[in-house]
């Protein structure tokens, strides 16, 4: 498929409800548990999102934008959630995830971004030079690596109790 705002969007949009509906009411056990060591559990992942939503993909948007590749963006601390979510529940971190999501897409919208913007580019402290149309690709690559990532961690919660059928299932290999 080729690249299109409007597509992205619809994806970016669904994001907070698909999590709200996979993940709010849920006890401890299903949204806590982790892979092991460095690894994040579906609680730690709404954390992670909620920072990027904050300094991610609309900064570097208007970045692209206003400035293009002279001024790189800012690094992006992919472990601030553990201290930022602190003290917070699931339920919470949903609410804020949903509440910034809504936000920035009301603020990605207003950028009125035209396909001569998409080729724009700007400055990755360790990717180099990307283009705008490589940063909002990503951004919903992100949001369904996400959502497989938080998935997957749950799954497993009862790799042990399928049994058998663990051949079977793919998400738990």
């Amino acid at each position: 498929m080729q690249f299109n705002l409007e597509k992205s969007i619809q994806i970016l949009e669904r994001t907070p409800s698909v999590l709200k509906a996979l993940l709010q009411n849920l006890p401890e056990d299903w949204t806590t548990p982790n892979e092991g060591l460095d690894t994040w559990s579906p609680y730690d992942v709404v954390g992670h999102l909620i920072h990027g939503e904050k300094t991610d993909w609309i900064p570097r948007t208007k970045i692209i934008l206003a400035h293009g590749s002279d001024k790189p963006f800012e690094p992006f601390d992919r472990f601030a959630q553990f201290e930022e979510s602190k003290g917070q529940s699931l339920a919470q971190l949903l609410e804020a995830f949903e509440s910034l999501r809504v936000k920035n897409i009301e603020k990605l919208k207003a950028l009125n971004i035209t396909e001569q913007d998409l080729s724009k580019t700007g400055m990755h402290p360790g990717l180099g030079q990307v283009t705008l149309e490589n940063l909002l690709a990503a951004w919903v690559v992100h949001d369904l690596g996400h959502i497989n990532q938080i998935t997957r961690v749950m799954a497993k919660q009862y790799i042990s109790e399928v049994g058998p059928w663990t051949q079977y299932m793919g998400v738990l290999q």
